[in-house]
């Protein structure tokens, strides 16, 4: 089950090129700015496609069959053939199967997997032959398939989550802090980080650096309008925010090892009872009470600072599809509320389609912690975005994060990183 997964697009070009090329010329389309091919679904549901989806058998077969049951008893002259790939090496299998004209009709693919095959041709855009989506799905699930330089959607956004901030009372309480009135916002993070650290000298409150997505959180422009160019370090928003943080962590605000390589993640120290506060999915604390029995009745949750984020997993569909109108009604089907819900119940995700939000299983609070996580994060989806922008891979933000260790102990500036930064990204994105 992938719910935030990351994919490294650094040899998409290389290995798309050619087969998209070629793809082109056979379907008489040029690249253009729409990237999909023109091609419609209208036709008759008929034939035998096939699904691919990310890790999810066999612990799912028999949710994804019956899915496929229900679908071929509808439409009795289609069928569906299910194949899965294991977690490891997905992206890489995607464009290898692309590259060598062997793309799955409807594939399971997050949004950032999806771009480099839907900038080549390689992606149906699903809006041409359907009218309802925006009435049909979240707004934020449904930007995510739609592209900086593109034209059309290339995905339905299949299943969705997002964080929640959890609160460690305890420490709270021992620090002057209320629990039950934690930060609202980055700017309240910071100021009761500070109360923490006079208060409770060896606690802490903050124990991460900055990234793209509290850039985009900050209102920093991170990309240009057609995608082609990091535009992070053009703003002197993003160099104060570093600044923000070099301070804090200078101060003593957070754990000094945040910047070294061995450093656990903000969860972990939470989970460690080390830190007072972690972001996490709505059912997290059920992991946190597992990992650390002491922690029960000592957390507190609230919704995320800021924007919340949105994670999200969809279906796209090859516009090769030998059989594109049953391609796009089965991955309609699967996208639907009632089979999102059917879902959803069976595991901690939540759908995407847009009437789901007022089920009570995601909307009525039980009275628990883990009712409450679940009815904030459902409602966060109303307005959740995807703050990591898709063209950035993991090598890249893995050089930025570099840099931003490196400006908050105080031996490059906010400006030198940020610009460095910039440069290696956007080469590494010209050239992938």
């Amino acid at each position: 089950m992938r719910t935030t997964p990351r994919a490294t697009r650094g040899r998409a070009a290389a290995l798309l090129a050619t087969a998209a090329a070629t793809a082109l010329v056979l379907t008489g389309c040029s690249g253009g700015s729409s990237g999909g091919a023109s091609g419609g679904g209208s036709g008759k549901v008929e034939g035998t496609i096939t699904l691919q989806t990310w890790a999810l058998t066999p612990t799912y077969t028999d949710y994804l069959q019956g899915v496929i049951d229900g679908f071929e008893k509808e439409h009795p002259d289609a069928k569906v053939k299910l194949q899965d790939q294991p977690g490891d090496g997905y992206a890489d299998k995607v464009l290898s199967q692309a590259s060598s004209n062997s793309l799955p009709d409807v594939i399971n693919l997050p949004p950032d997997i999806a771009l480099p095959l839907a900038k080549r041709g390689f992606l149906q855009d699903v809006s041409k032959d359907d009218s309802k989506l925006s009435d049909t799905y979240v707004a934020g699930a449904l930007d995510s398939y739609e592209y900086k330089g593109l034209d059309g959607t290339y995905g339905y956004p299949w299943y969705l989550n997002t964080d929640v901030d959890y609160w460690n009372s305890d420490m709270f309480a021992k620090c002057g802090l209320d629990a039950n009135d934690p930060p609202k916002t980055t700017d309240e993070l910071f100021t009761q980080a500070k109360t923490m650290h006079e208060n409770c000298p060896d606690d802490y409150l903050m124990s991460r650096k900055p990234g793209l997505g509290d850039f985009t959180l900050a209102g920093v422009k991170v990309v240009n309008g057609d995608g082609t160019k990091f535009t992070f370090a053009d703003s002197s928003k993003a160099a104060d925010l570093i600044d923000r943080y070099k301070t804090a962590y200078q101060d003593g605000y957070m754990p000094s090892n945040v910047l070294n390589s061995d450093y656990l993640g903000n969860s972990t120290l939470f989970t460690q009872g080390k830190v007072a506060w972690t972001t996490g999915g709505a059912t997290s604390l059920a992991d946190f009470e597992k990992n650390n029995p002491s922690l029960k009745g000592k957390v507190t949750v609230s919704p995320a600072l800021d924007t919340p984020p949105l994670y999200v997993q969809g279906l796209s569909v090859s516009s090769k599809s030998k059989h594109l109108a049953t391609a796009e009604a089965f991955a309609r089907y699967m996208t639907n509320a009632t089979n999102q819900e059917a879902f959803a119940h069976q595991v901690n995700i939540f759908p995407s389609t847009i009437s789901s939000q007022s089920d009570p299983y995601f909307s009525k609070d039980d009275g628990t912690v883990n009712g409450k996580a679940r009815v904030l994060a459902n409602e966060a989806l109303k307005e959740a975005k995807v703050l990591n922008p898709v063209e950035a891979n993991s090598a890249m933000t893995d050089f930025l994060d570099q840099q931003i260790a490196l400006a908050m102990k105080g031996q490059v500036s906010p400006e030198k990183a940020l610009q460095t930064a910039q440069d290696k990204m956007n080469s590494l994105l010209a050239n992938g």
